[in-house]
C-alpha cells in the first residue's frame, strides 16, 4: 500500500544526499527536505487541525509549495491547491465549498482571510510556522490509507460553479505508475517544474521525480527565456509543458540559442498540439524524447500516452494522443452508451485506479460524470485497430453547421500550417441560416491577408469546414494559467442571450 509519503521514504533510502529541490538560491537534499516535511507535519498538528481537514494553497511555484503538496496529504490532511490567477471571488467560493480551515498564500485579501480560520503568509510567515512547534516523535494520527482523500483539485467553472475533484492517494499513486511505465526517471533526473503546481501539468511528475530520487528545478512562473536559462544553467533533463509553452520555447530558442543538450525528455499535454508546433519544438530540442500525454483532472490526470513522437512525425499515429496507459481502460461510447466499432467516433470514457471518486459536495454532477465506474470525459474521439485514441474535439466545442459536424481542432490544424499564423482558435457562432457558422481568430507572426488564409483552408478541407470569416487579433489570444487558449472567452460574446445546442 502506497501513499504520498511513500516516494520520499525510498528517496531517503537510496539517495539521501541527492538534491531534492532547487528553487532560486535554495538547494535542499532529500535529508533536509524530509526534515522540513516533518516540521510541517508537526506544525499542522499544532495548529489544531484534525485528520481529514482541508488545507488550501494559493501561491506561485516554489519549494514551499512542493513541501505542502506532499506533506499535507502525508499527514492525513487534504490538500486544496487553488488557481493563483483566480479572482478573490472565485477563490472565496472554493475555500467555502471545500471547508478549508487553513490557507497558505502569497496574496493579501480580506475576502480570503475571512473564508478560513487561519492564514499563513508565503513566504514571510511560513518558516516561523514550521519552527513554532517543538519536536514531538508522537504522531496522534494514523498514517493515511491509499483510499483516503489526498486532494481537492478545483476545475474551471466553465459550465457553472467550479467543481472540487476528489482524488485519493491511490489515484495519485496510480498516475505515478502510469508515468513511470513510459518515461525514464532516475537519481540523475532534473525535472523543470515550469507549469503551475496547482494544475496537473505542473504536479504530474512530482511523485515520479521523488520516487526516483531525482531533482525538482522550480520556475516560479513560466517565461520562455527564464525556462531556457534554467535548462542550460541547471542541466535540466526533463520537463512538461502545454503546447503554447512549447511554441514559446521553440521561438525563443530560435531567437537566442541556449545549450539544451541536457534535455532528454519533453512531455506535453493539456490541449491539442499542431504538427507545426511539434516539429518546431523537435527542431529546438533535437536530443529530447517527446511524449504526448492526454488526460483530465478527474483522471489524476493520465489516460493515454504516445511516447517517442520524434519517430512518428510521418506516420498516422502522430495525430493520436496515444494508447491507454497500463492499468487504464478506455471505451468509445455511442449515443446509447454502447461501445463503438473501431474507427467510429463517440464519447471517450475512462476506467481505472486513477479515476476520481467524485466531485466534492456535488452528488448530481458526480452521478452524471461517473457511470458504472466509467468517467465521461466529454471528449469525442475514436480508436484505430491498434488502440490509438484519436481525439476529434470536445463535445461542447463541436460546431454544427447546416447539419454537418465540424471539429474545430481539424480547422485549427490547417490554419496552423500557414507560416504567418502564430496562434489560432476556431469556434461556432450563431447563424440564422446554418444554425452555427465557423469562424477563426488568429494572432499572426507576420502580416497576411485573411483572404489568403481562407484560400489556404479551401485547399485542405471541405467547404463547409472553411471559416466564414477570419478575425485577426493584434494581441496574443487569451490563455488560462497553464497556457491553454481560452476559447470560451472568444466565443462568449457571440452567444449572449442565445442557447447553444450541440448535436442533431
Amino acid at each position: 500500500m502506497h501513499t504520498l509519503a511513500s516516494p520520499i521514504r525510498r528517496a531517503l533510502a537510496v539517495a539521501p544526499h541527492n538534491e531534492a529541490v532547487v528553487c532560486g538560491d535554495v538547494r535542499l537534499t532529500y535529508t533536509q527536505w524530509w526534515e522540513r516535511w516533518q516540521a510541517l507535519s508537526r506544525a499542522l498538528r499544532g495548529a489544531g487541525l484534525a485528520r481529514g481537514d482541508r488545507v488550501a494553497v494559493v501561491a506561485p511555484n516554489c519549494h514551499r509549495y512542493l513541501e505542502l503538496y506532499f506533506a499535507v496529504p502525508a499527514a492525513g490532511l487534504v490538500l486544496v491547491p487553488l488557481n493563483a490567477r483566480h479572482t478573490d471571488a472565485e477563490l472565496e467560493y472554493a475555500l467555502n465549498d471545500s471547508g478549508a480551515r487553513l490557507l497558505f498564500t502569497h496574496r493579501e485579501s480580506a475576502a480570503l482571510t475571512g473564508a478560513v480560520e487561519r492564514v499563513v503568509s508565503l513566504p514571510d510567515d511560513y518558516e516561523s510556522f514550521l519552527d513554532g512547534v517543538p519536536d514531538d516523535p508522537a504522531d496522534p494520527w494514523p498514517a493515511p490509507a491509499e483510499d483516503d482523500l489526498a486532494g481537492l483539485f478545483y476545475t474551471g467553472g466553465t459550465t457553472g460553479a467550479a467543481k472540487g475533484v476528489m482524488l485519493t492517494h491511490r489515484n495519485l499513486v496510480a498516475n505515478t505508475y502510469h508515468y513511470l511505465s513510459c518515461a525514464e526517471f532516475s537519481p540523475d533526473t532534473r525535472w523543470l517544474v515550469m507549469a503551475p503546481l496547482f494544475h496537473a501539468a505542473g504536479s504530474i511528475a512530482a511523485m515520479a521525480t521523488v520516487w526516483a530520487a531525482g531533482t525538482h528545478v522550480v520556475l516560479p512562473a513560466f517565461e520562455p527565456a527564464a525556462a531556457l536559462d534554467l535548462i542550460e544553467g541547471e542541466r535540466v533533463t526533463a520537463t512538461l509543458g502545454v503546447p503554447t509553452m512549447l511554441a514559446a520555447l521553440a521561438e525563443e530558442q530560435e531567437r537566442k540559442a541556449r545549450d539544451v543538450t541536457s534535455l532528454v525528455h519533453l512531455s506535453h499535454g493539456g490541449s491539442p498540439i499542431s504538427s507545426d508546433v511539434l516539429r518546431r519544438a523537435m527542431a529546438a530540442f533535437p536530443g529530447a524524447d517527446f511524449l504526448h500525454i492526454y488526460g483530465a483532472t478527474e483522471t489524476a490526470p493520465i489516460v493515454t500516452l504516445l511516447p517517442h513522437e520524434q519517430h512518428l512525425v510521418d506516420r498516422p499515429e502522430i495525430r493520436s494522443c496515444g494508447r491507454p496507459a497500463i492499468g487504464v481502460e478506455v471505451m468509445i461510447a455511442g449515443p446509447g452508451g454502447q461501445p463503438q466499432p473501431r474507427g467510429e467516433p463517440g464519447e471517450l470514457l475512462v476506467r481505472g485506479p486513477n479515476v476520481m471518486t467524485g466531485y466534492w459536495n456535488k452528488p448530481a454532477e458526480s452521478t452524471d460524470a461517473l457511470i458504472d465506474g466509467w468517467y465521461r470525459t466529454g471528449d469525442v474521439g475514436y480508436q484505430d485497430e491498434r488502440g490509438h485514441v484519436f481525439l476529434v474535439d470536445r463535445s461542447k466545442d463541436m460546431i454544427v453547421t447546416g447539419g454537418e459536424n465540424v471539429y474545430s481542432t481539424e480547422v485549427e490544424e490547417v490554419l496552423f500550417r500557414h507560416p504567418a499564423v502564430r496562434e489560432v482558435a476556431v469556434f461556432g457562432v450563431p447563424d440564422d441560416r446554418w444554425g452555427e457558422a465557423v469562424i477563426a481568430v488568429v494572432h499572426l507572426r507576420s502580416p497576411v491577408d485573411t483572404d489568403e488564409l481562407l484560400e489556404h483552408c479551401r485547399r485542405s478541407i471541405a467547404a463547409y469546414k472553411v471559416p466564414k470569416r477570419i478575425e485577426v487579433s493584434a494581441e496574443p489570444l487569451p490563455k488560462s494559467a497553464v497556457g491553454k487558449v481560452l476559447k470560451r472567452e472568444l466565443r462568449e460574446p457571440y452567444w449572449v442571450g442565445r442557447e447553444r445546442r450541440v448535436g442533431g
